[in-house]
């Protein structure tokens, strides 16, 4: 498909500015581009290296377009598209083909917003014959759309030490690509960055999987394409709730299947569980900002119960990736930071309906089969908030739900000794192989001696090594 005259200007004007930003000031840029959609959608080529890909805050036209041709558009409708290179570590190129697209989806009030995706298609063949599909939610955990997959996974985006959780679950994206499977990627935060907002995120994750299924040149078989959801601790926030809201909110979509570890599955139990004690207290904090700005009564309860120095801490946490939204404010008293008459915050009337609507199970079982790994020793995520989520789906007679504990690990190993495991049971929901009946839960002292892990795990290394030296995917 040919690129529009629209789309390549408003491209060229984006990179305009972000050249112009080595020696002159951002104010120079215009940072309002009219937003161009044609029917059929015209698809840009990737920029050719190394001209450097501009970061959303000026890239307006493909990030926030106009908000009358958003609202015009159906949940998942794209609204225009683009070719990218991708790249291990911002600079070794992913020999693999990618787009990304923006779409139409829905936030907490029903409203309409933008989104972006990003959609990578292996050359090799699909295993089965028919190409499946995984919805990979990153960790983003950050206060800034700058801090986006979609910008993070380019060749020659800006090279962020505070943003590295992307460049290492993208190891795990790969070992999906390996295996044949199609991934989409969303910026699941939406174009707020509301982090830690599931119920946002799993409604632009289901659209991101809407827009893919209908991306031509993905070639997937529409909504009959098998799907999977596939996230860990930030990523699992929206990967949970998406699971729960897939059979209301997309019903005609093919889940078969759900995997989440690290899960929050109580922010009011996380909070209480951090709260002062944990050094991933300050993530915890930047989740309560990140509420504030898709929920406005939230936003409002801070503003008039916040003390000064908790406000200090909010305007530090703005804009900020993962890195800081973890190692910043270790041991933070997130309760002392309020000057609440009525004792906890968090107990406050006005908080409930906010907390109760985060909170995952209270939209019954999800349909599709669940496959849940934690580390009882995660520092930062309540294991007896996943143990209540297990038995609250498993009260349904219908419910698929596999829950591993994960004994030896904490928080960050739990993500590498549990991924092989994920990547096997997700490769066989994909490859039509069905879940089993009922609830099962486990202890094992670590997942990665589970049969077939350390081999999936050794085999994406070596492939993620061999696409270094330009291997196709």
């Amino acid at each position: 498909m040919k690129m529009g005259t629209a789309a390549s200007t408003k491209r060229m004007v984006a990179h305009t500015c972000l050249a112009l930003t080595a020696g002159l000031t951002v104010a120079v840029c215009p940072l309002t581009i009219a937003a161009a959609h044609a029917d059929p959608v015209s698809v840009a080529p990737p920029l050719p290296f190394p001209l450097p890909p501009a970061p959303p805050f000026l890239d307006p036209g493909f990030y926030n377009p106009d908000p009358a041709t958003v609202a015009a558009a159906q949940p998942g409708e794209i609204l225009s598209a683009r070719q990218v290179n991708l790249a291990n570590a911002w600079l070794i190129p992913l020999n693999t083909r990618a787009w990304q697209l923006s779409y139409r989806s829905t936030n907490t009030r029903g409203e309409a917003i933008p989104a972006v995706a990003t959609v990578i298609v292996p050359y090799r063949p699909a295993p089965s014959g028919q190409r499946g599909l995984v919805s990979f939610q990153i960790a983003e955990d950050s206060l800034s759309q700058n801090c986006a997959p979609s910008y993070a996974l380019q060749m020659g985006s800006l090279p962020n030490p505070l943003n590295p959780i992307h460049q290492l679950e993208f190891i795990e994206i790969q070992a999906m690509l390996q295996l044949g499977h199609a991934v989409v990627i969303p910026d699941h935060e939406g174009p707020n960055a509301a982090y830690a907002v599931g119920p946002l995120g799993g409604r632009i994750t289901l659209d991101g999987i809407r827009a893919a299924e209908n991306f031509d040149e993905a070639g997937l078989p529409g909504a009959a394409t098998r799907t999977v959801l596939w996230g860990y601790s930030g990523g699992a926030i929206p990967t949970g709730h998406a699971a729960e809201l897939q059979p209301q909110y997309a019903p005609e979509l093919n889940l078969v299947g759900s995997a989440t570890g690290g899960l929050m599955a109580d922010i009011t139990m996380a909070a209480d569980y951090n709260n002062g004690t944990s050094t991933f207290g300050g993530a915890v904090l930047g989740g309560l900002f990140g509420v504030a700005r898709e929920y406005p009564q939230v936003n409002k309860f801070i503003d008039q119960y916040m003390n000064p120095f908790g406000k200090a801490l909010r305007v530090v946490h703005e804009g900020q990736c993962v890195a800081l939204q973890f190692a910043g404010f270790p041991f933070v008293n997130i309760k002392g930071l309020f000057d609440y008459p009525g004792g906890d915050p968090l107990r406050a009337p006005e908080m409930q309906p906010v907390l109760n609507e985060l909170a995952l199970g209270r939209r019954g079982t999800p349909t599709a089969p669940i496959y849940i790994y934690e580390a009882p020793l995660d520092e930062v995520m309540p294991v007896n908030a996943v143990n209540k989520l297990y038995d609250t789906y498993c009260k349904d007679p219908n419910a698929k739900v596999a829950y591993t504990r994960d004994l030896l690990s904490e928080h960050g190993v739990a993500a590498v000794s549990g991924a092989g495991s994920a990547v096997i049971w997700l490769n066989d929901r994909l490859n039509g192989i069905p879940a089993a009946d009922g609830c099962n839960n486990r202890d094992v002292p670590s997942e990665i001696l589970d049969p077939g892990a350390i081999g999936t795990v050794v085999n994406t290394i070596g492939g993620v090594l061999a696409s270094a030296l330009g291997m196709p995917v």
